[in-house]
């Protein structure tokens, strides 16, 4: 059961419109490797863990990745409140804005539609810890790749914790990986004649 803290992890106030990076930025909502993707992936594989460390684990960070895609969510809404359409066709967003108006909808910054195709869950806890290594370095990456593309001190600012809130789960992941392999993981010797 989930305790609903009405407040953001950090605070987000976005003072200057930017439609462009609202664009981009959704990616990190809807696209795959973005937070609804990692906090699906975590709160399914937290079943097939094999002890309860394991699922504490995969609980825990599961539920942060759903307070990240509401500060993405926030972000997204501040860079594009109040826009007009002649802003609105000028970022490219006629074709989401016929789909969903100014509603928040998960996608990727091309316009592709959540999939849950884009993560796993194999229910075997050394390979799924390793997806979950792989994803946090991609959600890594994008955070970088969108700082790249702003000075804006006030969307810098929750962009930089969001990336490194991705570090420090990819440690935790690394670890509890490291060890289920010590642990749980027997190499098959039945090849070996």
């Amino acid at each position: 059961m989930w305790i609903y803290s009405k407040k953001l992890q950090y605070p987000i106030s976005i003072k200057n419109k930017d439609l462009s990076m609202a664009k981009f930025i959704i990616t990190q909502f809807g696209g795959p490797n973005g937070e609804l993707a990692a906090s699906t992936r975590y709160i399914t594989q937290r079943y097939t863990m094999p002890d309860e460390k394991g699922k504490a684990l995969l609980t825990d960070i599961g539920t942060e990745e759903l307070g990240h895609m509401e500060m993405v969510s926030t972000m997204v809404y501040q860079l594009t409140q109040g826009a007009t359409m002649e802003e609105i066709k000028a970022a490219g967003l006629q074709s989401y804005y016929t789909e969903h108006g100014c509603a928040l909808f998960p996608n990727d910054a091309n316009g592709v539609p959540f999939n849950t195709m884009v993560f796993s869950s194999t229910g075997d806890p050394v390979a799924d810890l390793a997806e979950d290594c792989a994803a946090e370095q991609k959600a890594r990456a994008v955070y970088e790749n969108l700082m790249n593309q702003t000075r804006d001190p006030d969307l810098l600012a929750p962009l930089s914790f969001l990336r490194q809130r991705e570090i420090v789960h990819y440690e935790r992941f690394r670890e509890l990986y490291e060890e289920y392999v010590q642990k749980y993981y027997q190499p098959d010797f039945h090849s070996k004649k």
